[in-house]
């Protein structure tokens, strides 16, 4: 690999340690500026983005007052676009061919989600924001999903595995969440299980595109035809 190849792809893990980290850490400054307590499992995580202090009467009944709603709002734009950063400039962690680039531009279509996410909070655009979960929750896992198969060789066989697996689990839980059947989790925590594993593994994948010599020295390999 070229030193300029190295350096993408440190930027590339570099980007997603940090897009999730600034998410979970403004995340739980965000929830704390509740004067009623924010729930996981009774609210969503939109929830903390919302500009307004209302009662939501959908999916199920709750009070959403969100004062640091600003904060939570640029965290979304933030990891979104760190998260396209890092599909775009981690190509020594993929094979080539046509899997690992569907994987990588539908795990780009869930860092778009999160901006328009963030750009429009679900109270005051509820369609692009809907639009934005549908590509976080949607594109996104199944992009998770496909990288099981499109990650390259030299990457861990358990990150590899644990990319299908936790696509699969994600996306049975978007259905369920879809459908509302949210298996004694509530409605926050449900969505949870949809949208948490795709960071989690992005958080894992960006630490190993970051410290490893074994990604640095080799670019993307060839399947056999």
């Amino acid at each position: 690999m070229t030193a300029g190849g190295e350096v993408k792809v440190r930027i590339a893990g570099a980007a997603w340690i940090a897009g999730v980290a600034q998410f979970f850490v403004l995340h739980a400054m965000v929830q704390s500026a509740w004067e009623r307590p924010y729930s996981w499992a009774r609210n969503n995580i939109s929830d903390l983005g919302n500009a307004r202090c209302a009662l939501q009467p959908d999916p199920t009944p709750r009070y959403v007052c969100s004062p640091e709603h600003g904060l939570m709002n640029g965290s979304f734009v933030v990891l979104g676009a760190l998260l396209v950063v890092g599909a775009v400039l981690a190509g020594a962690l993929w094979r080539r061919g046509t899997t690992a680039r569907v994987a990588r531009v539908l795990l780009a279509g869930a860092g778009v989600g999160f901006v328009l996410a963030g750009l429009a909070p679900a109270d005051t655009n509820e369609n692009q924001h809907v639009l934005g979960a549908l590509l976080i929750m949607g594109t996104g896992n199944i992009g998770l999903l496909a990288a099981g198969a499109g990650l390259a060789p030299e990457v861990p066989a358990l990150l590899r595995r644990a990319a299908g697996l936790l696509g699969v689990v994600a996306l049975g839980a978007f259905g369920l969440f879809v459908s509302g059947h949210y298996l004694g989790l509530g409605m926050g925590g449900m969505e949870r299980v949809a949208a948490f594993p795709l960071l989690v593994w992005a958080s894992v994948a960006g630490a190993y595109a970051l410290v490893s010599p074994a990604v640095t020295r080799c670019g993307p390999l060839s399947v056999p035809r």
